[in-house]
Parts: C-alpha cells; sequence; structure tokens
C-alpha cells in the first residue's frame, strides 16, 4: 500500500532534490481515510503509452508497452495526494512512470521524469572523476544535515552507500547511478536510481524510486531508459555548437554531487561538494569555504602546475 512506501518515496526524492520529507508532525493521520482517499484518487489516473512527447525537454519517452506513463498533473496527484509528499513535489515534473499494470498504491518502483535547462554538460571528466572520494564527502557531510533535519521535525537520513557506482555510457551520452538510503522512520532501505541522459541544451532525468528488495528489476529499467530517450533533431548531444550555445560549467561529476544542477546543489548545502568536481571557471568561489579551498585546488591541479586565477596559500 501507498503508507507502505511513503517513508522510502519521500525520502528517496528528498536525496536528489525534487522534494523533502515529510515531517514527522506530519506522519500521523488517520490510516483508513488517509487510503481511502488515496484509493480515490488513483482511479482516476489515466495512464499513456507508446512514444511520449516531452516539448519540454525536445525530446521524446518511447516506453512501448512494458511501461506506464503519467502526465504531469497524474504524477502530481501520485506524488502529493497517494504518496503523501508536499505540493512543492510536483513542481517542474514532466510526468511519472510506472510498470505497466501496476498501481502507485502498490509496491512497483516509480520513476519520476524532470529536465534541467543545464546547457550542454561535457563528458570528459567521466572517466576520471573519483566517486568513491565523492561518496566519502556526501557521507561525511550527513551528521551536520541530520542535526539539521532533527531540529526541523524530519527524520534522519543516512547514504549507506552506492548500490550503483556512476556510470557514463559514451554512445547514449547517459549516466547512471544509484544510492542506498536509510530514513530513521523507515525499516527498509530506499533505492534511488538515476539516469541522465544529456541533450544539446540541458540533461532529461530519469528518477527511480524504489526499496532496495526491487534492486533487480529497478537496475535493469534504469539502464533501459537510456534507450527510451531520443532529444529531437537539433536538440541532441551531438548538435552542440561550441561558442554558440550554453554550456554547464561542470561536468560528469559535478552532475552526479549536484543530482540535478548547480542551484539545487546551493540550496542543498551541497555547494562544498560540488565545487570539488566543477570546472575550473568557478573555483573562485572557493574561497568562502576556507580549509576546503586546497583540496579543490589540489583535485583540479593534477599535474598541471598551479591553477591560473586562483590565489595559492
Amino acid at each position: 500500500m501507498a503508507k507502505k512506501l511513503l517513508g522510502v518515496v519521500a525520502f528517496a526524492l528528498a536525496s536528489v532534490a525534487v522534494i523533502g520529507p515529510v515531517p514527522l508532525a506530519a506522519q500521523q493521520p488517520d490510516p483508513k481515510a488517509e487510503i481511502g482517499r488515496a484509493e480515490q484518487v488513483a482511479s482516476s489516473l489515466k495512464p499513456q503509452h507508446g512514444k511520449i512527447a516531452l516539448p519540454e525537454a525536445k525530446a521524446t519517452l518511447d516506453l512501448g508497452t512494458a511501461y506506464d506513463f503519467y502526465g504531469p498533473a497524474d504524477a502530481k496527484s501520485i506524488l502529493v495526494d497517494i504518496w503523501g509528499n508536499p505540493p512543492s513535489a510536483g513542481e517542474g515534473v514532466l510526468g511519472l512512470v510506472m510498470p505497466a499494470g501496476k498501481s502507485p498504491l502498490s509496491d512497483a518502483w516509480g520513476a519520476v521524469i524532470t529536465y534541467e535547462d543545464t546547457g550542454y554538460v561535457a563528458d570528459d571528466d567521466a572517466a576520471s572523476t573519483d566517486y568513491a572520494e565523492l561518496l566519502k564527502q556526501l557521507q561525511e557531510g550527513e551528521a551536520e544535515d541530520n542535526k539539521q533535519r532533527q531540529a526541523d521535525g524530519y527524520p534522519t537520513m543516512h547514504l549507506v552507500g552506492w548500490a550503483e557506482q556512476p556510470g557514463y555510457d559514451k554512445a547514449s551520452h547517459s549516466v547512471v547511478w544509484a544510492r542506498d538510503l536509510k530514513i530513521s522512520t523507515s525499516p527498509v532501505d530506499g533505492l534511488n536510481y538515476d539516469a541522465r541522459t544529456l541533450g544539446r541544451n540541458g540533461v532529461l532525468s530519469v528518477n527511480l524510486i524504489s526499496s532496495m528488495s526491487h534492486l533487480g528489476e529497478v537496475k535493469q529499467a534504469a539502464h533501459e531508459f537510456a534507450s527510451h530517450v531520443k532529444f529531437d533533431p537539433g536538440a541532441r548531444y551531438e548538435d552542440y555548437q561550441d561558442g554558440v550555445d550554453k554550456k554547464a560549467e561542470y561536468g560528469i561529476g559535478g552532475l552526479v554531487a549536484a543530482g540535478v544542477g548547480v542551484a539545487v546543489a546551493k540550496k542543498l548545502g551541497l555547494l562544498a561538494i560540488l565545487l570539488k568536481f566543477l570546472k575550473p571557471i568557478l573555483l573562485g568561489l572557493v574561497v568562502a569555504f576556507g580549509a576546503f579551498k586546497n583540496k579543490v585546488m589540489n583535485l583540479f591541479r593534477r599535474n598541471k602546475g598551479p591553477l591560473e586565477g586562483v590565489d595559492q596559500e
């Protein structure tokens, strides 16, 4: 039922900045009334199939008959009215995908579709990014973050580890990674799979939400989604024109670190982590982070000597 997954869904989505987790004080509604309301909403949904146009992303999602697609309005109803998240959960969501025939009231996975107008994300750092170090940095920041969550009435969260370490497919211009997530109010670990496909002007995100018990099937679906996403002619990754098009100031490492981009990283307090993976153009910002500055400079210095435009200490 929806209640079984509410904590997992809220936590998994919070980890990628789609929404925040449900406050502890808000997790005590009348179960019978909530389930009845959720069932009523579920009966009104209108799943779609086949090729789904995503004009905001200048892309098409070809789902065939294996998946159900719910448009923006239905997706918001699922996220807010069935899964119990705040209204902000539906903002910017282009749709939601589930296995064909599965109800949002079941314990099947769901995939939230969003698009970020980041500009062109260069992939030349994909093979050199240290994802083990990124995981360590994310985990080291948990204690302070959880103090604030508790003060705000939210359950604590813990990134157990990569359920799948980030990997980039140069042929499909897609990066896939997964996190094993533990929330203090849930008896099962959450599973958050991210599949990002790069386009000329931004990134289409397919964020799959489930529990670790569904790891096998969710992993398969996440990797399949790369082949389901097709950007329109002129909006494809290979259509990028250097010096003409907007370019993101981070690469694959920064995309993974931020989850959904620079703006969200700042909002979540992840900028200190993100800076380790940004392009050198933004390193002037590091002076605000004190001791962290030297770590960032060392990461990008590599074998090329001191970075230009950054004060040395």
